[in-house]
């Protein structure tokens, strides 16, 4: 045998030699791809539910007013509801309202069509009825927060007095109900322990950790107060309505899901 036969008879088993350590290399490779991403084995576990209620009283009122002018032009429309938006304005002012407290909400100018219906000639010919452009439509919507309730009252009043239409949405919520929420989640949290302690002696296992937690939170608010002030209902001054403000209830609703054993 030749030096030359030698050589490939040495090159063809490293070449045999190298072919199945690779092969053996894939195969490892495609057992090891089955798992990438694969979710790993489910430790036996408990989900219980809690929920903790907690309330605070109500420190901010919120109402809307808004008024609407109609005129020929809109500048005539508009000249009316500025003077009587901007006198509101002057009784919530007046009432020590911060402007921070004060926003406006919309500002509006729509046509205003009148429905004409149609008169019948004496021979019986009735032409359509049509909408006649009559004038423009104004309207402005203020939003106020007071903290001072004892304000509520003589604000609604004195505004009805300048001729505002509609007051609307009285409602109340809590300027920082952080504090709160975190007592109704406390009372969750200790609702959703002991029914997994009380779960856990019944199945005969052990509480190992906490996998999971989970909350959903919910406001019970005072139901908003709505009313309507028709134009010159309010030539005088009414007494002061008694405007209360009840309490805000918040939920915390909490899911934990333990590990046992």
């Amino acid at each position: 045998m030749n030096i030359q036969e030698k050589v490939w008879k040495i090159g063809s088993f490293v070449g045999v030699l190298l072919a199945i350590f690779l092969a053996v290399l894939s195969v490892k490779g495609f057992k090891e791809i089955g798992y990438v991403g694969a979710n790993p084995a489910q430790t036996n576990q408990i989900s219980v539910d809690g929920t903790g209620d907690a309330v605070a009283v109500p420190d901010i009122a919120t109402l809307s007013f808004s008024v609407t002018e109609t005129a020929k032009t809109v500048s005539a429309a508009q000249a009316q509801a500025t003077a009587k938006s901007n006198a509101a304005l002057n009784v919530v002012k007046s009432a020590g309202i911060a402007d921070k407290d004060i926003q406006t909400q919309s500002y509006n100018i729509n046509p205003h069509y009148d429905y004409q219906s149609s008169i019948c000639t004496a021979n019986g010919i009735c032409p359509p009825s049509k909408s006649v452009l009559t004038g423009y439509d104004v309207s402005q919507t203020t939003q106020v927060k007071i903290r001072d309730f004892s304000k509520i009252g003589d604000i609604l009043t004195s505004i009805g007095t300048i001729g505002v239409q509609n007051v609307s949405g009285i409602s109340f919520s809590v300027d920082k109900p952080e504090s709160t929420q975190a007592q109704a989640r406390s009372i969750a949290i200790a609702d959703a322990q002991s029914k997994a302690n009380i779960l856990a002696n019944q199945l005969g296992v052990k509480l190992v950790r906490i996998v999971s937690f989970s909350e959903s939170a919910g406001n019970n608010y005072p139901r908003p107060i709505y009313m309507d002030m028709a134009p010159g209902v309010a030539s005088t001054k009414a007494a002061a309505p008694v405007i209360s403000a009840g309490e805000q209830k918040i939920t915390s609703n909490v899911t934990i899901t333990y590990q046992i054993e």
